[in-house]
């Protein structure tokens, strides 16, 4: 089970830039797929158990025992996907959470307590909701399945929902998700787990904290991280405490940051010498070196993302979603008080719990905490937040048994339901404001986190467009990266098409694998002594394979240039400090690869084609008049 925290804690560094992309949307493309599979999965259960009810439970009360000696663990099926499987899917929950604390919108902690001040809300109102249907009755005691929003579930939908909703909201969900999951863990902890056995409990908190220590000592070796995580989630499960916890906690401690080109460069000469000589040895330090040039967490939602989503969540969905339905049981479970409890929760509890505590918040702090996104997506968020599905079916199962577990599954399902359609429905409302008023609805007046540490300084940057535009865009470029020449004839469409965009060029030369990258860089400076920095760069990035020198002196000739100054200022590298003034400043924000690309001071994630990039220029605009402008479109 935990084979994939063998490389947990191993290594440093991060990603390149262009894979750091790709990983963002393939993760959104991920969570897209594994929401419809979530649903053909639930599908599938509904169909098999009112089909063949008693193969249905046959299967998932199957016994399946593991021993060791006198050790070992006996469940039957479907408590081994409950605990079992699930820890995986707590696991990448833990490792999302953290990399957009390490990496993404959360690492500025201001913008932690709003989401978690929703999120506690958006589980105490539907509880409340929950209590209110069901007071003075036993089934009081299934409080807990009105509470927690289903994190794959919700994040799925809201991709598929992507069109209608900013990016940013997914962030703002994940937060109130994880908060969800972390409490509700500690409810079933509390109120779901048997008798709590206190020795075991100490044993599974002690391997964790020795998995923190021994990472501390930076101790690289995975199989000792997966001999810890193994025998903490035994000992958490013979401790009468539901071992998700295990997988949460170790997600949380698996650090994200990006990569350093100290990291990459080690890499690129290790595998330059596997290529010089194919030995398995050299190999071997190829591939560790290039291992080690990723983040634990990164690793690790490489391995586990896709299994969770496609293959984890969906398989607990078979084994927890089926309910035999009939006119009579559906009758009886919309006039039950626990199916309309958990109803009125999801449907009504969570928006309104969401939405509220944060327009309280943003009130009461005067504006100093403020959602990332306008009122209408927190409301979509709200109403997203709906879905209970995961947690829910499996507290159910731990608080319900017989009919009324019937009913609160029933319930859960409908609350599923209620919540696409009025995700939707909200989508659709927005979608139809004036262009104006949609903006602010979705993108509200939240200033962004910049992520470009250097600003832009017009004074010594090279630029082109108008001074004053709205939007900026920042580029670190390579002249003889491949990828740069691609993203050239973009970056021309963007400017032709935006006549209020700015675009600047800044070097980064990635030496170790483009050789003339850098004489190019300070050609380029060379030319901008003489005033002719824009059209030096055009040339270079319309020859990228023809940056020799003396390529370089007949660009020179071409654009009339003084060459006897032009040939002294290559000879004595006059631009150099320039470009390693530009390396340091791509250093300090987290750049390492080409080309990267920020947007009024906001890394651009995801691809550098023409409708992605024009994408990012809309919306940071239509942020700068309503943030500047008050509502007000300049």
């Amino acid at each position: 089970m935990f084979s994939g925290l063998l490389t947990s804690f191993t290594g440093r560094g991060g990603d390149n830039d262009r894979t750091t992309a790709a990983t963002a949307w393939a993760y959104i493309r991920t969570e897209t797929g594994s929401a419809a599979v979530l649903l053909a999965a639930t599908v599938a259960a509904l169909i098999w158990v009112n089909v063949a009810p008693g193969s249905y439970d046959t299967v998932w009360h199957t016994r399946l025992a593991i021993e060791l000696g006198r050790w070992g663990v006996d469940l039957d099926l479907r408590n081994w996907v409950n605990s079992g499987l699930m820890t995986l899917f707590f696991l990448v929950v833990g490792l999302e959470t953290r990399r957009e604390l390490d990496m993404g919108e959360l690492r500025d902690r201001r913008r932690i307590p709003l989401p978690m001040l929703a999120g506690i809300s958006g589980m105490v109102v539907p509880v409340a909701f929950y209590l209110a249907v069901n007071a003075g009755h036993s089934s009081t005691h299934g409080w807990g399945v009105a509470m927690s929003t289903d994190t794959a579930f919700a994040l799925g939908m809201l991709a598929l929902l992507g069109s209608r909703f900013p990016r940013r909201l997914h962030t703002f969900i994940l937060t109130v998700a994880v908060v969800d999951d972390f409490v509700a863990l500690v409810v079933i902890a509390v109120a779901y787990s048997d008798d709590i056995t206190v020795t075991p409990l100490l044993i599974g908190i002690g391997m964790l904290l020795t998995a923190l220590v021994v990472r501390g000592f930076g101790v690289r070796r995975g199989i000792v991280y997966g001999v810890l995580g193994i025998v903490a989630w035994v000992a958490f499960l013979n401790s009468g405490v539901d071992p998700l916890v295990v997988g949460l906690i170790t997600g949380l401690m698996s650090y994200a940051y990006p990569a350093s080109r100290d990291a990459l460069e080690r890499a690129t000469g290790l595998f330059r010498s596997f290529r010089e000589q194919p030995t398995a040895e050299l190999e071997r330090e190829a591939r560790l070196g290039i291992a080690e040039a990723l983040s634990p967490n990164d690793r690790l939602q490489r391995m586990w993302h896709p299994w969770s989503s496609y293959v984890i969540v969906p398989v607990f969905a078979l084994a927890n979603a089926g309910i035999q339905l009939s006119g009579g049981e559906l009758k009886d479970a919309f006039t039950s008080r626990i199916t309309l409890g958990v109803l009125l929760g999801y449907g009504l509890g969570k928006p309104i719990a969401i939405f509220t505590a944060s327009a309280v918040a943003t009130k009461l702090s005067r504006g100093r905490m403020r959602p990332p996104v306008g009122w209408g997506a927190v409301l979509g968020g709200g109403t997203i937040a709906g879905i209970g599905f995961t947690v829910s079916l499996l507290i159910a199962t731990l608080a319900f048994d017989g009919e009324q577990l019937e009913q609160a599954k029933i319930g859960v399902l409908s609350a599923v339901v209620f919540a696409m359609l009025a995700t939707t429905a909200v989508g659709l409302v927005i979608g139809r404001l004036p262009e104006q008023r949609r903006a602010k609805a979705l993108l509200g007046v939240a200033h962004s986190v910049v992520d470009l540490t250097e600003p832009v300084d017009p004074e010594r940057d090279h630029l082109r467009g108008p001074l004053e535009a709205p939007v900026t865009v920042v580029e670190y470029g390579d002249f003889e990266c491949p990828f740069c020449g691609q993203a050239e004839d973009v970056v021309r469409e963007l400017l032709a098409d935006f006549g209020d965009v700015r675009y600047v060029w800044r070097h980064l030369p990635l030496t170790d694998v483009h050789p003339h990258a850098q004489l190019a860089a300070e050609a380029a400076e060379a030319a901008a002594e003489q005033g002719r920095f824009w059209e030096m760069h055009d040339l270079l990035m319309d020859h990228q394979d023809e940056l020799r020198v003396k390529d370089l002196l007949v660009y020179a000739r071409e654009l009339g240039l003084d060459e006897d100054a032009f040939q002294q200022a290559l000879r004595n590298h006059v631009g150099r400090q320039r470009v390693d003034e530009d390396l340091e400043s791509a250093d300090m924000s987290g750049v390492s690869g080409t080309p990267t690309f920020f947007v009024n001071g906001r890394r651009h994630h995801g691809a550098y084609d023409i409708a992605s990039l024009s994408a990012s220029v809309v919306a940071a605009r239509d942020r700068v008049l309503l943030v500047e402008g008050g509502g007000r479109r300049r």
